[in-house]
């Protein structure tokens, strides 16, 4: 069995990794921090969990984490790089859910998170936590960063397109407009994410500058191997979980007699949690509710010479709680989709 402790266990993202867990044949949840709620019992705050779930949460220093054999962080960003050193040094492997191991740049993470980054050198051998792109790095790493939600829905969109060796697309004109419910803010009380402001309401936000686009480009550009240009546009919309992400991406003269919808299946082909759905599918966020996958319609309006991609997944699980499983299970060498079989939920 593996010995799992999670780290911020009271936010959403924590509550998901508890659920998992707990169903999870080969993980032995272990230690579930939250100074605050010291000594509660975990099924007292999350009643679902009730006869799944039979930890307390106990402060940090009490939790004993340096005997897990991984740890996940469900944290504000800041908090595993913190404490990362010491859990290495004990030969626990570490899962971070925040953005502490996403930049590879120690600077652009300074500009966006607003803190310096206290562990480079550990950051230099951290994965980026996106199985369907980097699995055998992942399979060895002691330190795995995941992606953001919105991060896992464009890369995983674009992937096909920028994987092939040669441009297929305008790759300096691509944009993502991306849509997501109001549990990607966190568990906390925010006026933007109250019942009476969210609610009967949608807007953009980010439109500036958001910390999920250079991230994004990262990884873009790592699947390309060339540089690439995003304009990436986040919104609101008044829902509880899920993200859908439109891609637009202009075909290049030289591609215009390529099969995209072949491309994307083939591309996918053996990833479980991907589906490609069938030509001019729509697929919707509840047809991924509490479950880690994402699914994926190719569009060619009228045949004409802009692609338009449709990702729907759910932020909380394969954009965040699911897909840190998923890696976990890499990372220890078991079935990828161990844990993880949920049929989503509907309505």
């Amino acid at each position: 069995m593996i010995k799992v402790g999670i780290v911020g266990g009271t936010g959403y993202t924590g509550v998901e990794l508890l659920r998992l867990l707990a169903a999870h044949p080969e993980a032995e949840l272990t230690a579930i921090t939250s100074r605050k709620e010291d000594g509660m019992p975990v099924a007292d705050m999350f009643p679902s969990l009730r006869g799944h779930v039979s930890l307390a949460f106990s402060a940090p220093e009490k939790a004993r984490l340096n005997e897990c054999d991984v740890v996940f962080f469900a944290t504000p960003h800041g908090v595993a790089m913190a404490q990362a050193p010491e859990l290495l040094s004990a030969g626990v492997r570490i899962i971070d859910l925040a953005a502490d191991f996403r930049l590879k740049d120690t600077a652009t993470f300074e500009k966006w998170y607003g803190m310096p980054h206290s562990c480079p050198e550990i950051l230099k051998e951290a994965v980026y936590g996106l199985p369907e792109i980097n699995r055998d790095a992942i399979r060895n790493a002691r330190v795995v960063g995941l992606p953001g939600c919105y991060p896992t829905s464009m890369q995983l969109g674009l992937a096909p397109l920028l994987a092939q060796g040669k441009a297929l697309v305008n790759e300096s004109t691509l944009i993502a407009d991306c849509k997501s419910g109001v549990s990607g803010a966190g568990r906390k009380a925010e006026i933007g994410t109250l019942l009476a402001e969210a609610s009967d309401n949608f807007k953009a936000y980010g439109v500036k500058g958001h910390r999920h686009l250079p991230e994004t480009t990262q990884g873009l550009e790592a699947i390309a191997g060339r540089p690439i240009g995003l304009t990436f546009v986040p919104h609101l919309v008044p829902m509880i979980r899920g993200i859908h992400s439109t891609l637009y991406a202009r075909i290049l003269p030289e591609s215009r007699d390529i099969d995209f919808q072949a491309l994307y299946e083939d591309y996918y082909r053996n990833e479980g949690f991907v589906d490609v759905m069938p030509k001019g599918s729509h697929p919707e966020t509840r047809s991924v509710r509490a479950s880690n996958m994402l699914r994926i319609a190719v569009h060619r309006p009228e045949n004409g010479d802009l692609l338009v991609i449709l990702v729907v997944e759910d932020n909380l699980v394969k954009g965040a709680a699911g897909q840190g499983v998923q890696c976990m299970n890499i990372m220890f060498g078991l079935d990828e989709k161990l844990g993880l079989k949920q049929v989503p939920i509907l309505p």
